[in-house]
C-alpha cells in the first residue's frame, strides 16, 4: 500500500506552486496530496482549519516577513509540530546555520528540489502510516 502526505506549499509565487505540483505528480512511491497557500496569514487559517498535514515548505523569503526566522516560528506557535522545510533560491546567508533555532527542520535549495529529492524527504521526516 502507497504511504499518504500531506504537503503544505507555503509561497508568494504561485509559479513555484505549479512547479512543485509537477515534480509531485513525477514521484511513484508515495501519494502526495500538495495544498498551497501565498502568505503566511493564509497557511495559519490553513492549520487552524484541522485538515491534515504532513511537512510544510516554506519559502524562505515571504511578505511582509523578511523570512523564515519569522514565519516558521509563527507555525510553530499555531501548534504544528510536524516536520518543516525552507525553499530558498540560495542557502548562503549565514542564518540558515541556525535553522534549527527557529523551529525549521532542513533546508533545501530550490535548484535541487526533484522527484528523487522529494521522495528522499518525505521518507527521512514522515514516519510511515
Amino acid at each position: 500500500m502507497t504511504q499518504k502526505a500531506h504537503i503544505l506549499l507555503v509561497d508568494d509565487d504561485p509559479a513555484e506552486n505549479l512547479i512543485l505540483r509537477g515534480l509531485i505528480n513525477k514521484v511513484s512511491t508515495i501519494e502526495i496530496e500538495l495544498h498551497y497557500c501565498q502568505t503566511i496569514e493564509s497557511a495559519l487559517e490553513f492549520l487552524r482549519s484541522g485538515k491534515p498535514v504532513s511537512m510544510v515548505l516554506m519559502d524562505n523569503r515571504l511578505q511582509p516577513q523578511r523570512d523564515f526566522r519569522e514565519t516558521v516560528p509563527a507555525l510553530r506557535y499555531q501548534g504544528f509540530i510536524g516536520p518543516i522545510g525552507v525553499i530558498s533560491g540560495s542557502l548562503v546567508e549565514p542564518y540558515f546555520q541556525s535553522l534549527e533555532e527557529y523551529g525549521a527542520d532542513f533546508r533545501i535549495d530550490k535548484s535541487e528540489i526533484d522527484p528523487t529529492a522529494i521522495e528522499f524527504i518525505l521518507r527521512e521526516y514522515l514516519a510511515p502510516n
